[in-house]
């Protein structure tokens, strides 16, 4: 009995982590920040919880996705590297919008590419999920670890709601605070017309 209560109570304090975590990004998407600041916020949330040693997100910009966040300085790269759909395990989860997970040697998978910019080519481990907007792939975030690591069901899933997270974010920063303040919020979704309930 006392295994499996200590399993249950290791289960709880795990779903108590990640109910934190999604209230932590959801405080962020309510307050006056930018969306540089969001996304830092969002990067270092995801490394707290995970563990991990990389955070990456990239946005898609026409046909090619752009760095946008990191948790460690890369000043000389954020909005400079670039890949397109077609390259890389991050292009592979844009084009396919699935989720990946690699536990080792992720950098002998025959989709990656290597940026001589990113030392996080050399971690073994990685674990990466679209970001979805309005049901559109609009970005991709990564998690890396340095040493092999085996990805946990929560923390795929965890992953898979913080993308759609992002991508509510960016919706959200399209709009202005002029539009925002304007906006009759009832005829929003009035103008929509009837919703049909499916039993």
């Amino acid at each position: 009995m006392v295994p499996k209560t200590r399993d249950l109570e290791l289960r709880l304090e795990r779903t108590e982590q990640q109910l934190r975590l999604f209230q932590k990004i959801s405080r962020f998407m309510v307050r006056d920040m930018s969306l540089r600041e969001v996304l830092q916020g969002v990067v270092s949330l995801v490394v707290e919880f995970t563990q991990c040693d990389s955070c990456l997100v990239y946005l898609l910009d026409g046909e090619e996705m752009v760095l946008c966040a990191s948790n460690t300085p890369h000043p000389s790269t954020i909005g400079k590297i670039r890949l397109r759909l077609a390259e890389g395990l991050t292009g592979w989860v844009a084009r396919e919008r699935r989720l990946l997970a690699i536990s080792r040697e992720a950098y002998k998978d025959v989709r990656f590419k290597s940026f001589s910019d990113l030392p996080e080519d050399s971690f073994e481990a990685f674990l990466s999920a679209p970001v979805i907007a309005r049901n559109r792939v609009v970005g991709v975030i990564n998690v890396q670890h340095r040493l092999p690591h085996q990805h946990t069901g929560s923390e795929m899933e965890v992953l898979t709601t913080v993308g759609e997270q992002i991508g509510c974010v960016l919706v959200l920063a399209r709009m202005s605070r002029a539009a925002l303040e304007a906006a009759n919020h009832v005829e929003l979704v009035l103008s929509a017309g009837p919703v049909e309930m499916k039993s």
